[in-house]
């Protein structure tokens, strides 16, 4: 129960910093004057940080209460720590590749909290924790669904006002739909090898013989 109760505060504090960044991520954000403030929750990053909010926050009330995480709750905490760490991955290749080119783009300390801070201590939390389940491979599927809405929400909405979240979604800043189809592909299979390498972590050793009924191997 002592490494339980580590987890617990441990995931507190992941959910606390969360907040904090995201809250400091939104008042960065009004500072910039062309910046509708509507369009800040249509971030993939700012809606998946929320639902991680309230992810890491149930797991740390049922790792200070119970002795094993439900198989469900780890089923949700693998897809939110999917999206954080696409997020910081995909945002990382932006910076990176805004570096070679004539524009620069600021990285104020909410977003690196947001975007690689985060993720990194979510993906040692999801690599230590004995307590996860024995997650199936059909979990996949699953994991992917998210992305997906977000996306057609996104094609959707962009032309109605005038504005996409990151470039490659907007015709007007690619050479064409064939490049906004590619980097959609590439982001697709990021979700999907991240997703599969969390899911590969639960199966590399039998889980305790109470977690088995949750999922079939």
């Amino acid at each position: 129960m002592r490494a339980r109760t580590a987890f617990g505060v441990a995931r507190l504090g992941l959910t606390a910093v969360g907040l904090v960044a995201l809250v400091g991520y939104f008042q960065y954000t009004l500072g910039v004057a062309a910046f509708a403030m509507a369009n800040f929750f249509s971030y993939f990053t700012v809606q998946s940080a929320i639902a991680s909010i309230f992810v890491f926050l149930t797991a740390a009330v049922v790792a200070l209460r119970r002795p094993t995480d439900p198989a469900w709750l780890d089923m949700l905490r693998a897809m939110v720590t999917t999206y954080i760490l696409v997020s910081g991955v995909v945002y990382g290749i932006i910076v990176w590749q805004s570096s070679g080119a004539n524009y620069s783009i600021e990285v104020p300390w909410s977003s690196q909290l947001l975007h690689f801070v985060i993720p990194v201590f979510a993906l040692i939390d999801w690599i230590v924790d004995p307590f996860k389940a024995r997650l199936p491979w059909k979990y996949l599927s699953w994991a992917i669904v998210f992305p997906v809405f977000w996306l057609v929400f996104t094609l959707i909405r962009g032309p109605i006002v005038g504005w996409y979240p990151y470039f490659f979604l907007d015709a007007r800043q690619v050479s064409g739909p064939g490049e906004t189809v590619s980097y959609c592909l590439i982001i697709v299979l990021i979700i999907t090898s991240i997703a599969a390498l969390l899911t590969g972590i639960t199966r590399l050793k039998r889980m305790p013989h109470h977690r088995l009924p949750y999922w079939r191997p």
